[in-house]
């Protein structure tokens, strides 16, 4: 494998929609992943983020910003791989975590101590895929949700519910209308590859990409929505409550759970 620059349309879309950055020019409110993963950190960083989102519960916490992080690590991830054919690295030793808001307003990035990218022979793909995967779900966001599911006692459930909308997100939308034929084949490919993941690799005993990929049903306003199974408590961090076009509760017949 050879270490390769983006181009300059790729990096703007990595930086300037999905927050990649390099680690010299990280907020303030940041933690190294790997100190993340220490239950004292963790909790200390929660309870300094409740009161900047709007609460006092250290659960409401845990889920919206697990929705950032898991927006960050994997529009930077996926798009890299499915749309630009290459890889970063995102291992707990490379990441930077950031908790930065202004206004109301989520503006933590995403910085990499590295952020070169790795290009493969044809050969090599699928091989690459499934090791950045891994690392994508496995190595990185799977221990960040544990200690979030054990220092704050939000749900394992709702938590991968998060990540996996925001992948649905990506490859439903932001992916639908690719440059070339080459690019759409690769973004079905890798969709498809997701899908299929051994439960292993989200140390779970199931594929949250695949067990939370409900069919799309008209809301009561006769929009066609992906209703979730779990509510991330958004509701709770606003006031008056706003709920997500897709929360359980908005339609609880076609819904789920808090949890």
């Amino acid at each position: 494998m050879s270490a390769v620059d983006f181009t300059p349309v790729q990096w703007e879309m990595l930086g300037g929609t999905f927050g990649l950055t390099e680690a010299a020019r990280a907020d303030a409110r940041s933690i190294e992943a790997r100190a993340l993963h220490d239950h004292r950190a963790c909790r200390g960083v929660l309870d300094r983020l409740a009161p900047m989102i709007g609460t006092t519960d250290v659960r409401v916490a845990a889920s919206l910003w697990s929705k950032r992080l898991a927006f960050l690590a994997t529009g930077c991830g996926l798009y890299a791989l499915s749309v630009c054919d290459r890889g970063l690295d995102l291992s707990p030793a490379n990441c930077v975590i950031e908790y930065a808001r202004r206004n109301d307003r989520w503006t933590a990035a995403l910085p990499l101590h590295v952020t070169r990218a790795e290009r493969w022979a044809p050969g090599d793909r699928l091989r690459a895929r499934q090791r950045l995967v891994e690392m994508l779900f496995g190595g990185l966001l799977a221990p960040l949700w544990r200690v979030l599911h054990e220092t704050s006692g939000v749900s394992l459930r709702m938590l991968w519910e998060n990540a996996a909308v925001r992948v649905y997100s990506l490859y439903d939308r932001r992916f639908a209308n690719p440059a070339t034929p080459e690019i759409a084949r690769r973004c079905d490919a890798d969709f498809r590859f997701l899908l299929d993941l051994s439960p292993a690799v989200f140390g779970l005993d199931y594929n949250p990409l695949a067990r939370f990929r409900r069919p799309r049903v008209a809301d009561r306003a006769g929009r066609r929505v992906r209703f979730r199974r779990t509510c991330c408590l958004y509701y709770l961090a606003t006031r008056p409550p706003e709920y997500c076009a897709a929360c359980p509760l908005v339609d609880p017949k076609r819904g789920g759970s808090r949890s």
